[in-house]
């Protein structure tokens, strides 16, 4: 929060109104008025989305529904441009044009399932257009986020313990749901010379749904498009940390990003990687270039302890801030970014379960792509990890009897254990040496 600059109880009812000023906004889905700043709009959209009303938003439920029909109104009111298909040309210059379910984009995918046959499933992309004012309004880039989460489904939670409780899903990715609305608003007061597509995916979580079904269904021509900015897990901003993957994707745009991180400055962790489990890795896989920013794992990822509270406001309007000039940069420069194929290892970011049903409870720092070993950033209370002494900012340089250099050396190392097995883990710590005894966990579920 804000320093009080008057009393206490003055400035704390202050703050009250307001912030139930914006939550009435976000609720009836109007567009925010200039007045209102960027951070008590995002804590109102925040609150909304990863509240009771959407259940956690899991693809497929009525949560989710309800919750692309709250973004789609936002962009109404906005008044974007609403996208053109093949069967929906009254959305665009017909009698729908500017009602609410024109930017929501319906499609049907077919979900695997473990230890059950496939289903089909409808559901829903919700997208937009903020029309460019220059003679490159002909081009595009793509900023989006997904809305979906976990809902009450506890089979991808790491709390499965829990049961059916709703995960909320406030950072995964609400966070980035709210920046890419707030990036929408900005740019709606002040286009950019190219276009630029506003899209938030739904199934994310089952693997890439709505973003394969997008990418693949583009309402513009593939050489038309710039670049896709994606933001993921963007709430909990510490020390200044960015984490921005596909640095590589394309020749100008590490000059790009560093041109954009103005003072204050934000610590970028740039990692040249396109590939990875989040949206951005379909439109890599269409040979564009991507952006994913991310402000790395936390412990209440994937739990019912991912909620709004825990969000650090402040941080994601900076988020929000660097992502606007970025987009702004590449939606303005006279050319196009020059797309380069980046060879990878493997993905940017580790499932939830590791190894053969092992569990050890450390949370990885993935900004930390230029440490020879896996440092962790923290590690989960009470678990094996945490029981065995291993602590945030340990480098892991060896499992057992395998080197580990990176996390993929991890993830093979732990998947040649079985619960309960003792591993000699020997880590990195301020300098010094140290190696650690660690009985292996079983993962709850």
């Amino acid at each position: 929060m804000t320093a009080l600059s008057r009393s206490r109880g003055t400035a704390l009812a202050a703050a009250v109104l307001l912030s139930a000023g914006c939550s009435a906004l976000a609720r009836q889905g109007q567009a925010p008025a200039a007045s209102v700043s960027a951070a008590d709009q995002m804590r109102a959209d925040i609150t909304l989305l990863a509240g009771d009303q959407f259940e956690g938003r899991g693809t497929g439920t009525p949560g989710n529904d309800s919750a692309a029909a709250f973004i789609a109104r936002r962009y109404r009111a906005l008044k974007l441009m609403s996208i053109a298909q093949a069967d929906r040309a009254a959305c665009v210059t017909g009698s729908r044009q500017g009602t609410a379910d024109c930017y929501v984009l319906p499609f049907t995918t077919t979900v695997s399932a473990r230890n059950a046959p496939p289903r089909s499933l409808k559901t829903q992309d919700v997208a937009a257009i903020v029309p460019g004012t220059g003679p490159l309004a002909g081009e595009y880039v793509i900023v989006g986020a997904h809305f979906d989460h976990l809902g009450r489904d506890s089979s991808s939670a790491r709390d499965p313990e829990k049961g059916r409780v709703i995960r909320y899903g406030a950072d995964d990715n609400g966070s980035g749901t709210v920046v890419v609305m707030e990036i929408a608003r900005r740019l709606a007061r002040t286009p950019t010379q190219r276009s630029v597509i506003i899209v938030n995916f739904t199934g994310e979580e089952l693997g890439l749904l709505g973003s394969e079904w997008f990418a693949s269904h583009l309402p513009v021509a593939k050489d038309k498009v710039q670049a896709m900015v994606n933001l993921d897990m963007v709430g909990r901003l510490r020390n200044d940390k960015l984490i921005v993957y596909g640095v590589s994707t394309a020749t100008e745009m590490k000059g790009l990003l560093d041109s954009a991180n103005v003072a204050p400055k934000l610590a970028v962790a740039a990692i040249g990687d396109g590939e990875g489990p989040s949206d951005h890795a379909a439109f890599y896989r269409k040979d564009l270039p991507v952006l994913h920013l991310f402000t790395d794992l936390h412990d209440d990822y994937h739990t019912a302890a991912d909620v709004a509270g825990k969000i650090n406001i402040d941080g994601m309007v900076r988020v929000a801030d660097y992502t606007e000039r970025v987009v702004r940069a590449m939606a303005d420069r006279p050319g196009k970014l020059t797309f380069q194929r980046v060879q990878t290892a493997g993905a940017n970011r580790p499932s939830a379960a590791q190894g053969s049903g092992v569990y050890l409870g450390s949370i990885p720092d993935m900004g930390a792509a230029d440490v020879k070993g896996m440092q962790l950033s923290g590690v989960r209370p009470g678990s094996p990890a945490d029981l065995g002494g291993l602590k945030g900012g340990d480098i892991i340089v060896k499992f057992g009897s395998k080197v580990i250099t990176n996390i993929y050396d991890y993830t093979d190392a732990m998947s040649a254990y079985k619960p309960g097995d003792v591993v000699d883990v020997v880590v990195q710590r301020a300098g010094a040496v140290v190696t650690l005894k660690i009985t292996l966990g079983k993962r709850p579920g």
